[in-house]
């Protein structure tokens, strides 16, 4: 269970995380980024971040991108909450598989 302060950043950083990846899917053409949820530890050092990344076929490329940027993102992320929050927690990104699931669970029951 979380406390209300850790759903308070969890919050933050999904907005700001959003923002920043609509920039960064910008450069990239026919690529659509999606922050779906943020998870913060209880010491809020660490910031589990679900991305949702369309077309499912450039996922496995746009994840590497996204993993040998994280320090860029963490960076550009500190800048925009840095009078909201005194340390910025380390980023670990992970692809949200829910949308494929809710699909391949679709396509059984149409069967």
């Amino acid at each position: 269970m979380e406390t209300t302060r850790q759903d308070k950043v969890s919050r933050l950083l999904q907005k700001e995380l959003g923002e920043l990846f609509m920039l960064f899917a910008r450069h990239r053409q026919g690529v659509l980024v999606t922050v779906t949820e943020v998870r913060v530890t209880a010491d809020l050092s660490l910031a589990r971040v679900f991305l949702s990344i369309f077309p499912t076929n450039r996922q496995t490329e746009l994840m590497q991108l996204v993993q040998a940027n994280s320090k860029n993102f963490r960076f550009e992320l500190g800048n925009r909450v840095r009078h909201q929050l005194r340390i910025v927690p380390e980023l670990e990104f992970r692809l949200d598989e829910s949308m494929d699931k809710l699909e391949h669970i679709d396509e059984l029951l149409k069967q």
